[in-house]
């Protein structure tokens, strides 16, 4: 099935550009101008990806996925933020509101098809079926759902496969390069940096009974999943 990618991008000559390259590479694309157009266009069917830049009228691209992770029917859509910021700490900024990933103007069409496509793998289910279950933290791959002692936590789909990949791989330190390479893939530049990120909003996730105690950080190696505190 085609994906559905919603570009919010105030510059009309780059968002026809994108939604241009976008639609020759197979998605079907919704255009908006600014945050309350896009807001409109949060309908369903629910796009599956959003393409969102930095600075809107209107508001900042940071309020828009704020108000985004706040509603129940659309927390789940992973975001790609599009910035001339190209600092690090507005990267961290970006991700730490809740982005998956982030492409700094200038881009090329490659580099934006590519970091959409590797955003949307993350986002797709896990294949594997196995119930991984520990101490009351259980994490169904079948239904895409994590419980805690009951009760189902929300997190976005980096911080599910994460998760995941922790879960399969017990009592093991891995270092930020090797988690890069798991669950972001060999072939997406990501920084050491966004794995500590995601960490964050993994673990903030995970607080509910206790369980963020699970995610530990081996000093000087990486982090591990363990169930001994």
């Amino acid at each position: 099935m085609m994906k559905r990618i919603l570009v919010v991008e105030d510059e009309a000559p780059i968002r026809e550009m994108i939604s241009l390259v976008l639609e020759q590479n197979g998605f079907d694309v919704a255009q908006a101008a600014d945050i309350h157009s896009a807001q409109t266009r949060l309908t369903e069917p629910f796009p599956d990806l959003i393409l969102l830049d930095w600075m809107l009228p209107g508001g900042s691209g940071i309020q828009f996925i704020k108000s985004i992770k706040r509603e129940a029917l659309t927390r789940q859509i992973p975001i790609v933020m599009l910035t001339a910021r190209s600092e690090e700490d507005d990267r961290v900024n970006g991700l730490e509101s809740g982005a998956d990933d982030y492409v700094t103007k200038p881009f090329s069409p490659k580099e934006l098809v590519a970091r959409i496509n590797a955003v949307l793998r993350r986002s797709s289910p896990v294949i594997e079926h196995e119930l991984l279950s520990f101490n009351g933290l259980i994490l169904d791959p079948s239904s895409h759902r994590v419980m805690a002692d009951q009760q189902p936590l929300d997190m976005g789909p980096t911080e599910y496969k994460l998760l995941h990949f922790f879960m399969s791989h017990p009592e093991r330190v891995y270092s930020r390069e090797q988690l890069l390479n798991q669950v972001w893939g060999t072939n997406v530049y990501v920084e050491d940096r966004t794995v500590d990120v995601f960490i964050r909003r993994l673990r903030k996730s995970l607080e509910v009974g206790g369980y963020d105690k699970m995610l530990q950080t081996v000093r000087g190696s990486g982090y591990r999943f363990s169930t001994r505190f």
